[in-house]
């Protein structure tokens, strides 16, 4: 399977008004294959949208790029100049869709003049009159009234500015898309239809991966092939998508399980359970693991040895493409969860 997408030890840091670094991604790797796609989840303020931001390699104050290396099909994309980048990357090799996305369009602007700013901006010779048959063409194969084209955002619901946007986006057909919580400000049935819009630009290949970025780990579940957990500026767990909401290794996935209500049968049973304390100031990497103040399981060794990522083994048995950041093996975590099960059940 071709790599649209190979990331390399990428870190980056914001840089605060006094001076002070903070560690917002720290030596992120992995790899995103084409036609698959692939779900970040983590906490606000983990470094989910900054891992995006950082990923497409455009980046301006108080975002920093220290280190790693992006490849988009093939090609080097970092340290490009940033114009280069714009012009030559942005759109057509990977797209973005921002948070709070609804409120990114000019409401003095008709939707097909932000489509024809794209086109101009990216040197693309086509009329206008061309680029309104492109777009209508494009607009009915996503199911979306080509009479949006000629509405204003303040016209338009927040469900289908929003569907607007995820078009707008993906016009030029990028090789990989970013999709920041492109549902999180909606209802539940615009939800449903977003997602569905995102799964149809895979399915007839206008979009060859996908990104989808989230604090909800059961929402990727229906979404994506595979789960990346993010805390404090590292990956903590990565496997598919149905071993990361049903069966989570590490502590802190199986924290951010358990503190959320899930539908999905075979689930349904689970106590919520809160996770205690706070994320670190990255301002000061912690020595050790950096979710040990907030584990239960932790011990004094935890808060002085760093972690690396290590492979899911259990029982002597492994499993392929799983890894997790913990001192403990799978043998011990799995024991630690069992004999903790009884108290859980009492809510303590």
């Amino acid at each position: 399977m071709k790599n649209m997408l190979e990331i390399k030890n990428l870190t980056t840091f914001y840089k605060t008004r006094m001076n002070e670094e903070v560690c917002s991604v720290d030596n992120v790797s992995f790899t995103l294959e084409e036609g698959k796609s692939i779900g970040i989840a983590g906490e606000s303020g983990c470094g989910k949208s900054t891992l995006a931001m950082s990923v497409m390699g455009y980046y301006f104050p108080p975002l920093y790029y220290r280190s790693g290396t992006i490849i988009i099909d093939g090609n080097e994309i970092t340290n490009l100049d940033p114009d280069k980048i714009r012009t030559s990357v942005l759109g057509t090799e990977i797209a973005y869709i921002p948070q709070a996305a609804m409120n990114a369009l000019n409401p003095t602007r008709k939707i097909i003049k932000f489509i024809e700013d794209i086109f101009q901006a990216h040197g693309i010779a086509k009329t206008k009159q061309e680029v309104r048959e492109f777009v209508e063409e494009r607009f009915n194969i996503l199911n979306l009234p080509p009479k949006v084209l000629d509405q204003y955002a303040v016209e338009l619901s927040g469900g289908m500015k929003q569907r607007a946007v995820i078009a707008i986006s993906t016009i030029l057909s990028p090789k990989v898309l970013i999709a920041d919580e492109p549902s999180s400000a909606l209802d539940v049935s615009s939800q449903k239809i977003v997602i569905k819009l995102l799964k149809d630009l895979m399915a007839k290949g206008i979009v060859k991966s996908m990104l989808f970025i989230t604090h909800e780990l059961p929402l990727l579940y229906n979404v994506t092939d595979d789960i990346m957990v993010m805390y404090a500026g590292e990956i903590v767990e990565r496997g598919s998508a149905k071993e990361m909401v049903f069966d989570p290794i590490m502590p802190y996935s199986k924290g951010l399980m358990n503190s959320i209500i899930v539908p999905e049968e075979g689930t349904r049973g689970h106590v919520l359970q809160a996770i205690p304390g706070a994320p670190p100031n990255l301002k000061k990497k912690p020595v050790g693991c950096r979710f040990h103040e907030r584990c239960k399981y932790a011990d004094e060794t935890c808060a002085k040895e760093s972690v690396g990522e290590r492979s899911a083994v259990l029982a002597g048995k492994d499993f392929p493409g799983r890894t997790y950041r913990c001192r403990h093996n799978m043998d011990e975590l799995y024991a630690m969860y069992e004999a903790d099960l009884p108290n859980l059940l009492d809510g303590k």
